[in-house]
């Protein structure tokens, strides 16, 4: 049974606990948002789902209930008996670790084609994300749960006001888009924000041939000053010229340049 709002507190007051400022826990205690995750996921039996920071569980369950092989993945060691005596009765396998540093390839058993479902927390989500990506790609499809400002940067297009450096990352490995948003009423402490569900799925190759440490190093320094034009902020990087064989305006701003510009500019250095 997924967890409730007063199951989720009762819990927590039964084990003597409270969520961690630290880690940024807020834990989502009602069973429509649970659900409604995992459906957007679109896992189901045969799928293998790893979900990072699980909690107390609810979403596990949610996860479980679709008949997909789950893996959780906890930090938090004081909440691991809880998560364990909720979870691992539905055949779920819990991992304790900090999934900015685990070995992937060892939680994920060499298979291929995992779905990655999770509620994470500000200070880890856009790293986190940027670093499966790049770095884990038997992972082929997230549906992530962040603050509002944070999924709208991930998905960002170019033009935008939250188009920069994690939106161009993520163009490049994968398509991202909002496919929802979250009240802050749903969890346990309540957040100040709003929270949105980010689905990504990644690319079979990169959309631009071009070398991805001059492409991002480009990105970083263009958006680093972003109200500045690229002839400014790009000065140490990219000789006048280069801008005219890119066919890209030096009197551009970073965030015009769709990731085919950036990909010209980078070729053209």
């Amino acid at each position: 049974m997924i967890l409730t709002h007063r199951q989720v507190r009762d819990l927590l007051a039964d084990h003597g606990l409270s969520p961690s400022r630290a880690l940024g826990q807020n834990f989502v205690a009602d069973p429509n948002t649970v659900r409604r995750i995992a459906r957007l996921a679109g896992v189901g039996p045969g799928d293998r789902v790893v979900e990072v920071g699980p909690g107390l569980g609810s979403l596990t369950v949610a996860l479980a209930e679709t008949g997909a092989e789950v893996t959780a993945v906890e930090l938090d060691r004081h909440l691991l008996p809880v998560l364990r005596s909720v979870v691992e009765p539905l055949g779920v396998r819990v991992v304790e670790g900090d999934a900015m540093a685990l070995d992937w390839d060892e939680v994920l058993g060499g298979e291929d084609r995992w779905a990655l479902v999770a509620n994470l927390p500000y200070n880890v989500a856009t790293p986190l994300v940027l670093d499966l990506l790049a770095s884990v790609p038997q992972i082929d499809r997230m549906l992530v749960m962040v603050q509002r400002e944070v999924g709208e940067r991930l998905a960002a297009g170019p033009g935008s006001k939250a188009y920069g450096i994690p939106s161009v990352k993520v163009a490049y490995r994968a398509v991202a888009e909002v496919v929802g948003r979250v009240p802050p009423t749903v969890f346990i402490p309540q957040p100040r924000v709003e929270s949105a569900l980010v689905r990504l799925r990644r690319l079979p190759e990169a959309p631009v041939d071009t070398d991805p440490e001059r492409l991002f190093r480009l990105v970083e320094a263009g958006f680093g000053q972003r109200r500045k034009m690229l002839r400014r902020s790009l000065a140490s990087l990219v000789d006048p010229s280069a801008f005219e064989r890119a066919g890209v305006r030096p009197d551009a701003r970073a965030e015009e340049l769709r990731l085919d510009d950036w990909a010209r500019l980078a070729n053209a250095v």
